[in-house]
Parts: structure tokens; C-alpha cells; sequence
């Protein structure tokens, strides 16, 4: 199907209209935000006069994404995507550690600006350009699939991050926990007093700890509590602990015991995968080997005995 030159004309007409309405309004709270805080830095007669105009300066990207997140509530609330897709969003965006409230609306407006906009700025850049209408409309889909893609594989990437930021500090969680236990702490106090203890090292998973400690103390249920940990996190190890720990709290088991071998374990894995990877450089250095090093060694060798032999024969 091949779109009509007119179409796509009044698509870049809206698509414009729309980036420029955001753009003033994106203007005017900046500016707005300055003003006032010239006028407080004004009125008070404090020092810190420039730290409040930079306060206000970083205050603009804020406002940008709460009226991306205002478009994309909007949409939200009118039926378009169903309560199931909403809710999938919202564990996905939870899985990478992005828990604000109006983080499923901005995704939303973010894909279906980037679905407008992209396929806007690729016609600006090829109006000029002599290419067929059949490529330019080619080229003008995939920009809007592109674009609506493109969130995905940012959260997507942000999502493996972030789980493997959490897999890397589970052993030293483990080992805190265990000496939490040790000391007489039970479950609920021990994941908060490490959630807090851990977060200079390892931020991700003390974000975890932190969000479980709080939902033990308004939920009854902690096999679920200890569930919605595993779910959040998606990562095997994270289950296991999950699964240690519910263990311990249905058979009454020494909680320090099990963690001290499920750390254990964890970091033998790690030694394993760290041996793996080293065992593969031999394999992986072959090729390189061949194609950089051999030649040279070749031609340090027999150089010098194919120029005595070129001598030779020109005699």
C-alpha cells in the first residue's frame, strides 16, 4: 500500500503542530521556573542566588516528563491499550528499577512521539532527496516502527542492567543476612536494616530489600511479599533466595545456615562462570592469531631466506 504525497503531508502538518505546542509550553514552564526564581533570589537577598537558577534550569527536564507522562495518562485513561497491556508495562518498568507512578504514561507518550517524530524529521531530511515514492514510504514506515521500538529496547537494556547489578551484589546481601541472623535479627528487620546498610555498594538491590521490608509490614501474607521479590527481580538467584527463605519461615530451619550455603554457592557459581570465560581465550585468540601474529612471525622467518634465494636466481 503506498502512501499518497498528501497524506503524508498533513501527517508532518499534525506531527509538527503537535512537537511545536510541546515545545512552547516546555518554553514557557522554563521560563516561568526561572522568573520565580529570580525573584525569590531577589526578594530574599540570600547568596545562594545561582544555585537556585540551576535548581530551576534542572527543574525543566522534570517538567518535560511530567507533561509526557500527562499525554500518555491521557491515552491510557481513553481505552486505547487494555488493562492487561498496562499492567505488563508496569511490571516491565518495575524490573528495571523505574517505580514512579507516571513511568507507564511517559512510556506510552514516549513511543507514540517518537512513532510521530521520527517519521517527521526523516521527511524534512528527504523532501529534497530524488528517491522514488515507493522507497520514501519504505523508509518513513520503518522510521515510525523504529520509533515505536525504541522505548522497548531502552527498558529492555535498562532491565538486564539492573538485574545484573542485582546479581552481582546478592552474595554480599547474603552474607549481611546471615550475619543479621546471627546477631538475633528476624526476617523483616534484617532485609531493612541490610537495604540500608548496602546502599553504597550495591544501590539496585538495596532498592529491593528496602521495597520488600516495606511490604512486609502492611501485608500478613509473606510467602507473597517474598513472591512479588522473585517476580520484580525475574533473575534465578533471586528465586532461590525467595525460595530459601520461604522455606525457613514454613519449617522453622535456621535462617543464617541456609544463607551461609546459598552464599556460598552463588560464589562458586561466580568462580565457575569467571573459569568458563577463561577457558574460552584460547578458542577466541586463534583466529587473531592467525590473521595478525602468524603472517609477521612467517615473514620475520623467510624473509630473509626468500630474498637470498630472489639473489640467487636473478644471477
Amino acid at each position: 500500500m503506498i502512501i499518497s504525497p498528501f497524506a503524508i503531508q498533513v501527517g508532518a502538518g499534525i506531527s509538527l503542530t503537535l512537537f511545536g505546542i510541546g515545545g512552547l509550553l516546555l518554553r514557557r514552564v522554563a521560563r516561568d521556573r526561572r522568573e520565580n526564581a529570580r525573584l525569590n533570589a531577589v526578594t530574599t537577598g540570600r547568596i545562594g542566588r545561582t544555585d537556585k537558577l540551576e535548581r530551576a534550569n534542572k527543574a525543566a527536564p522534570r517538567d518535560a516528563v511530567r507533561m509526557l507522562a500527562g499525554l500518555g495518562q491521557s491515552i491510557l485513561s481513553s481505552g486505547v491499550v487494555s488493562g492487561q497491556t498496562v499492567s505488563a508495562l508496569q511490571r516491565s518498568l518495575e524490573g528495571a528499577g523505574i517505580r514512579n507512578r507516571n513511568a507507564v504514561g511517559a512510556f506510552v507518550a514516549a513511543k507514540l512521539m517518537l512513532a510521530l517524530g521520527l517519521p517527521l524529521v526523516l521527511f524534512v531530511l528527504l523532501h529534497n532527496a530524488r528517491l522514488s515514492m515507493s522507497l520514501t514510504n519504505l523508509l518513513l514506515a520503518g522510521s515510525a516502527i523504529g520509533g515505536l521500538l525504541a522505548p522497548d529496547y531502552f527498558v529492555n537494556s535498562l532491565r538486564a542492567r539492573y538485574q545484573k547489578a542485582i546479581a552481582e551484589g546478592l552474595p554480599d546481601t547474603l552474607d549481611m543476612l546471615v550475619m543479621c541472623a546471627e546477631s538475633g535479627l528476624s526476617l523483616e528487620p534484617a532485609l531493612h536494616r541490610v537495604g540500608i546498610e548496602i546502599h553504597g555498594a550495591h544501590p539496585a538491590i538495596s532498592d529491593e530489600l528496602l521495597l520488600t521490608a516495606g511490604e512486609f509490614q502492611i501485608s500478613t501474607d509473606s510467602h507473597a511479599v517474598l513472591d512479588n521479590l522473585g517476580e520484580r527481580t525475574g533473575i534465578a538467584q533471586m528465586r532461590r533466595v525467595v525460595a530459601t527463605l520461604q522455606q525457613t519461615l514454613q519449617y522453622g530451619t535456621p535462617l543464617s545456615e541456609a544463607l551461609r550455603v546459598l552464599s556460598g554457592e552463588m560464589r562458586q557459581e561466580i568462580l565457575t562462570r569467571f573459569e568458563e570465560k577463561a577457558a574460552r581465550l584460547p578458542v577466541l585468540l586463534t583466529m587473531p592469531m592467525i590473521i595478525f601474529i602468524l603472517p609477521v612471525l612467517f615473514l620475520i622467518v623467510g624473509g630473509p631466506a626468500v630474498l637470498q634465494a630472489m639473489r640467487l636466481f636473478s644471477k
